[in-house]
């Protein structure tokens, strides 16, 4: 009877332990204003930014409208323009004072009709429209061209239906828009903010708290308790994937409630992948702390890091396939590219294990490299 009493001891020993150490560490969270503010409210910022000030999307674009030879059918071209939400449209008198406008950069784009618009207009032909755009900025003179094009064909297409005429388009295009019908670019960006915010609370805040610890001496005055080195990063992983979880819960909530993105996959399973990838965040910055032990320090190495290739490398705003083959290989080491992936799939696809399961894997392997590299470099020691 006494083998067991024997080794039933140690283990409850070290639950007690861990259950200080957890306590502990919640209360300094507690304590600590910059670590509920970057775990609750800088969620929040970032949602509010992204979502309402933040988009892809070129809407009411400033445009320069010239007729040369104002008459019926230009009124009726250039009024089909004014009344499209795409373009804030302006009148122009000529060229000049349109172009102008452009190099001061109160429009985008201007539209140009001939002096002989309405005349070439009733021939076989047709009549050109001449489309000028700022290409300073490549993504919204795209869609201005678009845009634009668009527009000419559906004026084209209601004048020989008002005249009673069949409208022979070279080519007919009917589009059909998967995942995000409504082309909305909140859909795509709120959804990858669970991965950049994660980023924050568990890589930038631990490696943070870490180096503060050290700094105070509160780290160097648990080496001479008897709590295992191991036994201190299970405390601290526990207590920042609690306050990660709850930072996690509040962004989903968000999306879903203020933004309206739809969440189109089953929660559960986000959940899980967001567990793996909080795991994975945690690590590196556990890692992190190990090597350096001075708060400004380690906040830059988290951030040039882990926060910039998370925010510019993981796919939350750039294509990745779009990016020179060099930057696509490096992006495989970037943690957040695979959240990303699948945190989208989920909101916006639902639960596509072609793209879950592999992505899944990924950041399970990841955690256990930086939990296991953060685990072999912490030591019971002060140097």
């Amino acid at each position: 009877m006494s083998a067991p009493q024997r080794t039933a001891a140690p283990r409850g020993g070290r639950l007690m332990r861990l259950k200080g150490l957890v306590r502990k560490e919640f209360l300094q969270i507690v304590r600590d204003p910059s670590s509920i503010a970057i775990a609750f409210v800088m969620p929040i910022f970032l949602l509010v930014l992204f979502g309402y000030g933040v988009s892809l999307d070129a809407d009411h674009v400033p445009v320069a409208l010239v007729a040369e030879q104002p008459s019926a059918d230009t009124a009726d071209f250039l009024a089909s323009l004014e009344s499209s939400h795409y373009f804030a449209p302006m009148r122009a008198l000529t060229l000049a004072d349109a172009e102008e406008a452009l190099r001061e950069g109160k429009v985008r784009a201007i539209v140009r009709l001939r002096a002989d618009f309405a005349e070439r207009l009733r021939r076989p032909d047709g009549a050109p429209i001449q489309l000028i755009v700022n290409g300073v900025d490549a993504n919204t003179a795209r869609l201005t061209q678009g845009y634009v094009e668009g527009a000419w064909g559906n004026w084209l297409a209601r004048r020989a239906a008002s005249a009673g005429q069949a409208f022979a388009a070279p080519v007919e295009l009917v589009q059909r828009i998967w995942y995000n019908p409504e082309v909305r670019s909140r859909n795509f960006l709120v959804p990858g903010l669970v991965a950049i915010i994660m980023t924050l609370i568990g890589t930038l805040l631990t490696a943070l708290v870490m180096a503060r610890e050290w700094e105070r001496g509160t780290l160097e005055a648990l080496l001479v308790t008897p709590a295992s080195m191991s036994e201190v990063l299970l405390g601290k992983i526990v207590a920042y994937f609690v306050l990660g979880t709850g930072g996690m819960l509040l962004t989903v909530g968000l999306a879903v409630a203020l933004f309206d993105v739809p969440l189109r996959g089953s929660f559960w399973l986000l959940w899980t992948c967001a567990s793996l990838f909080l795991l994975a965040a945690l690590g590196m910055g556990l890692a992190i702390s190990t090597v350096a032990r001075n708060q400004f320090v380690a906040g830059q190495i988290a951030i040039i890091g882990t926060f910039l290739p998370a925010f510019l490398l993981s796919g939350f705003i750039f294509d990745i396939d779009s990016m020179p083959a060099v930057v696509q290989g490096v992006t495989h080491i970037v943690v957040a590219r695979y959240f990303v992936s699948i945190v989208q799939t989920l909101f916006l696809a639902g639960d596509v294990w072609a793209v879950v399961l592999p992505n899944a894997l990924a950041l399970l392997a990841m955690a256990a490299i930086f939990l296991g590299i953060t685990w072999r470099k912490s030591r019971k020691r002060l140097e």
